[in-house]
Order: structure tokens, then C-alpha cells, then sequence
């Protein structure tokens, strides 16, 4: 088996300074990768700053014999997202892989969901992957290589009581993913995104203590490098990782029903008549592009 080496690449890996993040970067570091460790140091609802966390997170890597720079930058401002990724092109040359991982919550039910909560945790999650993403997709576009990840969360693909923000704003990253692995595939740019289940900041009063404490880390950051690495030709893949555990998710169609021959309207009696087909997921099919899904409207089309 060949082994997975990043010696000469560029990671950077936002939200590092703890958890999935700080996992992340240590292990690229260790397999040869010169990292930039971003972190705005604030609080899990993102309020207050403090550069200790990326600080030691570039110490660690740095006492272990390999490469790193801090970067302070809140990921939600287009400027933030900007300096990022000078970071990585100024200490060094270039940017090959970008973990979007940052995150914060601030959990309410939709009811009591205030607009300031709103703002704040879709900036940081979905506008903060549009911030720092867009620079770097630049770069790699320039280079003719990259691999993107994006962090998204079972609470975003399957809901989550009181995470009305944090869910749209995960799902969000998704259709993200689905244009990039688009529009990158000609410059041998991958997307891909993972759905990580681990305790962290961000969970542990979500988790049981029991529950946070086997959920390490460490188990989603394997599947991180694999997607970055050059082994792993797949883009656009949404894989579930927790405890050792790791499958694929996808958005399937399923074969429906046709009530028209193109020209006539549906009744809703009709609707009514053909739900079960219409709801039937047997035999689904999964389509990369929303213009192959097109090609279940030909019959309609002659």
C-alpha cells in the first residue's frame, strides 16, 4: 500500500487551534505538509479572540520537527478569508489543500431564532468557507492542483432540533461542494465533504460525557487525508465519519412517476392518486449535475 506523504504541499486548516482542526493540521504536519494554522481564538458562539490557540498548535508542530505559521483572521470577512491565504503564499508559495473547519453555534429553535444569531453562525460556517475558499481556489486554479474540504453536519443533512442556523448553514456547504467539484474538475481541483461526528467544544453539551470522551478526533482526521492527498481521485463525495465508522451520503432521485405527456397540467387529484410512487426512493439514482437530472424530463420532451 502506497503511503500517503504531503511533504512539499501547502495545508491550511481553519478553525485549528482545537479539536477536528487542531487534529487535522498536526497530522499533515507530520506527513510532510507546511501548514497555516488559523484560528480566531474566541469563544464556541465566536465572540472574543485570542492568539494562544493557534500559538500552540504551530508550537506543537514546530517541536516536532515540522513547518507551520499562525494566522489569526476571523474566516467570516472577505478580507479575513483573503489574508488567510496570503499567509500560506507568503511563508510558502502556494496553497494545495484547504480544510474548512471553523465553526461556532448558537443553538434556539427556529421560533426564537433572533437575526444576530442567524448572521453569526451562517457567517462563520457557510460565508466563512466563500471567504477563505474563493482565494485559495484561485491559487490552485493557477497551479493546476488542489483538494477542498468542506465540514458539514448530519445536523445539515438530516436535522437537528433547535440548530435552524447551524443546519442551513451546514447544507449550504454542500451545494457549495457540488458546483466546485464542477467547476475545479478541470483544473484538477477536488471538493469533497466529510460529516464528522467527534467531541469537541462544539458538542459537548450535545454529547453524553461518556460518549464525547470515545469520539475522538482522531478518527475523523484519517479520512481528512485521504480526500487531500493525491491517492484520492473522488470529488464531490459526502463521507461520514465517527469512531472508526465511515460511509457515504448522497442526495438520491427516485424513479417517480410521469402524470403528463409534456403538454397537459396535473390535476392534484392525480398527485394524490400516484403519492406512493411519487414518494418511492426503490431503486434510487444519483445525479452529478442538476442537467443529467434533466435527462428524467426526455420522454417529456419529444
Amino acid at each position: 500500500m502506497p503511503k500517503i506523504d504531503f511533504t512539499g504541499s501547502v495545508a491550511i486548516v481553519t478553525g485549528a487551534g482545537a479539536g477536528l482542526g487542531r487534529c487535522h493540521a498536526l497530522e499533515f504536519a507530520k506527513r510532510g505538509a507546511w501548514v497555516v494554522v488559523n484560528d480566531l481564538g474566541g469563544t464556541r458562539d465566536g465572540t472574543g479572540s485570542d492568539t494562544a490557540a493557534a500559538d500552540k498548535v504551530v508550537e506543537e508542530i514546530r517541536e516536532s520537527g515540522g513547518e507551520a505559521v499562525p494566522n489569526y483572521d476571523n474566516v467570516a470577512t472577505v478580507e479575513g478569508g483573503e489574508r488567510i491565504v496570503q499567509a500560506a503564499i507568503d511563508a510558502f508559495g502556494k496553497v494545495d489543500i484547504l480544510v474548512n473547519n471553523a465553526g461556532i453555534i448558537r443553538d434556539k429553535t427556529f421560533y426564537k431564532m433572533e437575526e444576530e444569531n442567524w448572521d453569526a453562525v451562517v457567517g462563520v460556517h457557510l460565508k466563512g468557507a466563500y471567504c477563505v475558499t474563493r482565494p485559495a481556489f484561485a491559487n490552485m486554479r493557477e497551479n493546476g492542483y488542489g483538494r477542498i474540504i468542506m465540514t458539514t453536519s448530519g445536523a445539515g443533512m438530516f436535522g437537528n432540533f433547535g440548530q435552524s442556523n447551524y443546519a442551513s448553514a451546514k447544507a449550504g456547504l454542500v451545494g457549495l461542494a457540488n458546483v466546485l467539484k464542477l467547476e475545479g474538475a478541470k483544473y484538477n481541483i477536488n471538493t469533497n465533504v466529510i460529516i464528522p461526528v467527534a467531541g469537541s467544544r462544539l458538542t459537548e453539551d450535545v454529547l453524553p460525557p461518556d460518549l464525547m470522551a470515545r469520539m475522538k478526533p482522531d478518527f475523523v482526521t484519517p479520512l481528512v487525508l485521504y480526500l487531500c492527498s493525491r491517492q484520492c481521485m473522488d470529488s464531490g463525495v459526502i463521507i461520514n465519519a465517527a469512531m472508526g465508522y465511515y460511509s457515504r451520503t448522497a442526495i438520491m432521485t427516485g424513479p417517480g412517476a410521469i402524470l403528463s405527456d409534456g403538454r397537459k397540467i396535473p390535476t392534484p387529484e392525480e398527485i394524490m392518486e400516484n403519492w406512493d410512487s411519487i414518494m418511492s426512493l426503490e431503486n434510487p439514482e444519483y445525479f452529478d449535475q442538476v442537467m443529467t437530472m434533466f435527462g428524467k424530463l426526455s420522454p417529456l420532451l419529444q
